[in-house]
């Protein structure tokens, strides 16, 4: 049930963009120019040279080489990129029959004004689309009129020719180190586009020319992105796909508008989709991140069923009894930890009602500030129904131990949305801690997730951070990575099998910041009894 109604997306227009590069006394240079103010894109705006697709580069395959991997589109775009670097900077990328690049002077004999093509041609000139690569590719983001799909390519400076702006679509061209054109423009020196900036950021690991090129030798983008935006504590922000904001911001607000805050606040609940509220708790901190999130899923017409209360805060839970005008159906606790379940008891005892307490009890093992024994067990597979007039809401549990042994999640069928609790977080692992927690049952709650969520369409809610798109992409990564890090802890064992675990976790979690290890340790436990345990 979606916030905001559907809405027409301008269709994305094909361009094209190289950046030329080069090595420098410092290390890699790129060359950016700045566009002119009058211009109906970003006017002022430092960029790579770069334009739209003409029909015409799409028919001028004749006098130009190429790579055997570059197919039909990939040359189109590489010839547009000559074509642009020649007509706004005057830098040609082509050769003579004798293999030699053009000069500064060659260039100067040819119009701008006039047929690149038919001049290069004549001139004998072959265009070297095969020293194009692809670097990355940007689609603008659905909420702006004009709108661009654009693969940035990237190609060497040829040799004996220097840049020279035609001085009405582009001015000032500058050979500037990613990392200082990024420093000028935190300086507000240097005006620079959120694709231009993100692609500088990129750009900055290569410290040579051969570098990158050795990346983009696949024919295929290092990254593609269309970003989306809202705002961050009232001022407008971009976010790419990998961001921990994307997915929220495609959950709320999937067509494009720029409406919805991401700045984390307790106070008030943040309405996700029409019958999915989130009050985060005020409980920020390493452990909990921005503070645990309470989710209300419900309408006016069915009642509200309240996933993860949290801890015993008064306030929180006045604003959850308000967000469900007091009508509260059920409480679920996704596990028993104190950010999760200790708000229960006294956020039914505000309700008239008194609704149930729901959930699985905890462990022989539980902590003891985590024991939970709820009114009503859940069980796996059951269906937890609100149903009204107009709609109805399905919520099937999937029981998910391994965080802690009596963990579930919770899937909203009628939006394909997964309430996570702890088992999967945004931008962070959860802690797997023995014995509560079990590595092997993680594992394979995961399998069971990514089967439950059964396509990419589906989002997940975590109990911290923010909601999370391409849902079974995400579950395949984080089982990825989990194995990946089991596979490092078995590596340090067997390097130092008499080691102690501080020794196996400097070497396991050797790319984790050293003040989390105390943290990792916990983690790392479950991984070596999941090994032991697969050895017998």
């Amino acid at each position: 049930m979606q916030l905001h109604p559907a809405r027409d997306i301008p269709q994305a227009k094909l361009a094209a963009t190289v950046m030329l590069v080069r090595d420098g006394d410092m290390g890699l240079e790129v060359l950016m120019t700045r566009r002119s103010m009058s211009a109906s894109f970003a006017p002022g705006a430092y960029v790579f040279p770069g334009g739209h697709m003409d029909d015409v580069d799409a028919l001028a395959h004749h006098n130009a080489a190429f790579r055997a991997g570059q197919d039909q589109a990939r040359r189109t775009a590489a010839l547009a990129a000559v074509r642009e670097s020649f007509e706004e900077l005057g830098v040609l990328l082509a050769t003579n029959a004798a293999g030699e690049w053009a000069s500064s002077a060659d260039v100067a004999q040819l119009d701008r004004s006039q047929d690149f093509y038919a001049q290069t041609k004549t001139a004998g000139w072959t265009l070297r689309a095969d020293t194009v690569f692809t670097f990355a590719r940007w689609i603008t983001d659905r909420d702006l009129p004009k709108r661009f799909d654009v693969p940035f390519l990237v190609a060497r400076m040829p040799p004996g020719q220097e840049p020279v702006a035609d001085e009405s679509e582009q001015f000032e061209p500058v050979w500037v180190r990613p990392s200082d054109a990024l420093q000028r423009f935190k300086a507000g020196q240097f005006f620079i586009i959120f694709p231009t900036i993100r692609t500088l950021d990129k750009l900055q690991a290569f410290d040579s020319v051969d570098a990158l090129l050795s990346a983009c030798q696949s024919e295929h983008p290092l990254f593609v992105s269309c970003p989306r935006a809202g705002f961050l504590n009232g001022k407008e922000t971009r976010h790419m796909e990998h961001e921990p904001p994307f997915g929220e911001l495609a959950l709320v607000c999937p067509h494009g508008q720029i409406v919805h805050e991401l700045g984390w606040q307790s106070h008030s609940p943040v309405q996700l989709l029409a019958n999915v509220q989130r009050l985060t708790a005020p409980n920020a901190g390493t452990m909990t991140g921005p503070g645990t999130n309470s989710y209300v899923v419900g309408t006016p017409d069915t009642g509200y069923v309240v996933i993860d209360p949290g801890p015993h805060e008064p306030d929180h839970l006045q604003r959850l009894y308000d967000a469900c005008a007091g009508d509260i159906r059920l409480i679920v606790c996704t596990h028993s930890h104190p950010d999760h379940s200790p708000g229960a008891a006294p956020l039914q005892q505000l309700c008239a009602n008194a609704p149930v307490i729901a959930g699985l009890p905890s462990g022989p093992h539980a902590r003891s500030d985590s024991q939970f024994a709820p009114q009503r067990v859940l069980q796996d597979g059951e269906v937890i129904t609100l149903a009204g007039a107009s709609h109805t809401h399905s919520l099937h549990v999937v029981t998910t131990p391994g965080h802690t042994a009596n963990h579930l999640c919770l899937w909203l069928a009628e939006d394909d949305v997964l309430f996570s609790g702890d088992h999967i977080l945004n931008g962070s692992t959860t802690i797997i801690s023995p014995p509560d927690g079990h590595m092997g049952d993680y594992l394979h709650a995961l399998d069971k997730l990514h089967v439950q969520c059964a396509s990419d369409d589906a989002f997940i809610l975590p109990a911290h951070g923010y909601a999370m798109d391409r849902a079974q992409s995400r579950i395949a990564q984080l089982k990825t990575h989990r194995l990946t890090r089991e596979a490092k802890v078995a590596q340090a064992m067997a390097l130092l099998p008499d080691g102690t675990e501080d020794d196996w976790v400097a070497l396991a979690y050797s790319d984790t910041p050293q003040a989390l290890w105390p943290l990792a340790k916990h983690s790392m436990r479950a991984h070596v009894e999941h090994l032991r345990e697969s050895e017998t």
